[in-house]
């Protein structure tokens, strides 16, 4: 697949919508940005869709309709979009870059243009130097100073990538190798193998009888933009995605001993080979040395025995205590990928999302869950037109319909009544209790004041754990990846109040989210507190991402009982009701 073309198309789609918006043109922003959601989720290639299929191929996207299909068909022939470029010259900036700042959105920008004629970010930080920007109506001073936290938490952004939108072209170029003549292995390594929650290049292990030609094969791939070295043995490029990739190929009998050294992070490896400078040993990317005599290097489990330790998992390798606990045999048993049943947060085309509640079940029926709790949003979040009490009694008569349509089709797959529980700044939450006891689980969530000091944000959201009714504490910090920072709050002090109140902490592992990240489902489980792995689906493609989830909480040491959604639906509907 051509992700590059996908992701160019979703580009300029993602720019319309933003300079639309800044015009104040209406309901067609939110077209041309659900246009570009669903092809970055399509997992095909959308030129070679309109190859084959033309103009009615790439309708059967969705959101895609005749007059975006023809737009598509202009970029894939012609490369440019006339559309596009005519609006470009009414909001005539660094949308890619100014998009990014958290608190200024599209008609924030506009106002900035016409006023100060701000089309950089570079522009953006002198206006802010000289308090410009505080002066101008429908800004004022708080605004500025939100704005300048913006700015600066995108200078802090390393480049680094989210890994969910990376995994399938590294997968795609490890697929892609594997069939070149004379490889026998081709491995992902590095911090791809760790599940990092973000990505600052690829590294590649494959072995090889014929290292030329997988060398040739990969500096020939239509994802590299440059070629940065090429040698008979070791390749590095540039991708178009802006992201490093290095190809090493070695002999059968280094594998093991080079996975190791690729894969775990620096802290960890130097660890472990200081363990075996203390056992008289010498450890490197080709094996694992006795004076001349190599020891161990074909496999990582023969080196890691071989060093007294028990296998460390990928995900482990952080120098965070698992040196210590595989020394001491007390490493956990992680939970296991594929072992989640069901996906606990999903947004239908009732609120935000783009599909009908019965087609995203049967999407997750096709993922292999048995069941899903469909949680559109609540009334006070107008921007996402959520529900009332009426409206969520609604959906509950046509969710309680859709299972009596799957048992007369002796499908066995359920779907859940539940709710996104919109938390007001004083913790309350905006649907009455009579309608939240109808729902099988119920989860909360802040979508506004997030600017809350500390001690107010954490009371807030330890008063809406304290709510009889409420399961599960959706995305628990906030955070946006390289786009927005976390809520301040008390951490450890919500942790203990939903031990308390026998409250789950979501993982939400939505690419740009991954919250809980590793390092907190680790305080979580530790304290006895339950975790739900959800991908905050919006489309069927989003189920994908839940190993995403499962691959932070291994990274969290979290076992298979820790997480909620493991759970056959008897059993967590039993620890709902509590």
């Amino acid at each position: 697949m051509n992700y590059s073309i996908n992701s160019e198309i979703a580009k300029i789609f993602n720019h319309m919508a933003f300079i639309l918006e800044g015009l104040n043109v209406l309901f067609k922003p939110r077209a041309y940005a659900q246009a570009a959601e669903a092809i970055l989720a399509w997992n095909k290639d959308v030129e070679e869709i309109y190859k084959s299929e033309g103009l009615t191929g790439l309708k059967q996207i969705p959101s895609i309709g005749q007059n975006l299909a023809e737009h598509i068909e202009e970029i894939i022939k012609t490369g440019r979009l006339k559309e596009y470029e005519k609006l470009k010259k009414k909001l005539p900036v660094d949308i890619e870059g100014l998009s990014a700042i958290e608190g200024l959105g599209p008609k924030k920008m506009k106002i900035l243009y016409d006023k100060l004629k701000i089309k950089t970010v570079a522009d953006l930080a002198k206006a802010i130097a000289t308090h410009k920007i505080a002066k101008l109506e429908h800004f004022g001073a708080q605004s500025e100073t939100n704005i300048q936290r913006g700015l600066k938490f995108l200078k802090t952004n390393t480049g680094r990538i989210p890994l969910g939108y990376i995994l399938p072209l590294a997968r795609e170029i490890e697929q892609k190798l594997s069939k070149t003549p004379g490889v026998k292995k081709v491995i992902i390594a590095g911090s791809i193998r760790r599940w990092q929650e973000t990505i600052g290049d690829i590294d590649i292990l494959a072995i090889s009888d014929q290292p030329k030609k997988i060398m040739e094969a990969f500096v020939s791939l239509p994802e590299i933009q440059t070629i940065l070295s090429h040698g008979p043995t070791r390749s590095s490029v540039r991708l178009k995605i802006g992201l490093d990739a290095d190809l090493r190929a070695v002999a059968p009998k280094s594998f093991g001993a080079a996975l190791q050294y690729f894969t775990g992070d620096k802290n960890h490896n130097v660890k472990i080979r200081e363990i075996a400078i203390k056992k008289g040993l010498k450890l490197n990317e080709y094996g694992l040395w006795r004076k001349e005599k190599n020891i161990a290097c074909q496999t990582e489990e023969k080196i890691y025995a071989a060093l007294g330790l028990d296998y460390i998992e990928p995900e482990l390798r952080t120098d965070s205590g698992e040196i210590f606990a595989a020394q001491k045999h007390q490493l956990p048993r992680l939970i296991p990928h594929g072992s989640l049943k069901g996906d606990l947060q999903i947004q239908t085309n009732w609120t935000d999302g783009e599909c009908t509640i019965e087609a995203l079940a049967r999407a997750a029926m096709e993922a292999g869950l048995e069941y899903i709790a469909i949680t559109d949003h609540t009334k006070t979040l107008g921007i996402a037109h959520g529900l009332d009490e009426k409206q969520l009694a609604k959906q509950g008569q046509k969710i309680d319909a859709l299972n009596v349509k799957f048992i007369k089709e002796k499908i066995n797959f359920k779907i859940l009544k539940s709710a996104e529980i919109n938390i007001n700044k004083d913790g309350s939450l905006d649907i009455a209790d009579a309608a939240l006891k109808k729902l099988d689980i119920m989860s909360v969530a802040i979508h506004s004041a997030f600017r809350l000091s500390k001690n107010e944000q954490t009371k807030r959201i330890i008063r809406a754990i304290e709510h009889s009714l409420v399961n599960i504490l959706f995305h628990p910090t906030g955070r946006l990846i390289n786009r927005r920072e976390p809520y301040e709050l008390d951490l450890e002090a919500i942790i203990k109040a939903a031990a308390a109140n026998r409250v789950a902490l979501e993982l939400d592992c939505f690419p740009d989210r991954m919250d809980l990240k590793d390092t907190y489902v680790r305080q979580v489980i530790a304290r006895g507190v339950k975790i739900a792995i959800d991908t905050d689906a919006h489309h069927p493609e989003h189920f994908k991402f839940l190993e995403l989830g499962i691959g932070t909480a291994r990274r969290g040491w979290a076992a298979k009982n820790d997480v909620i959604n493991t759970w056959p639906i008897k059993k967590l509907l039993k620890w709902a009701r509590k």
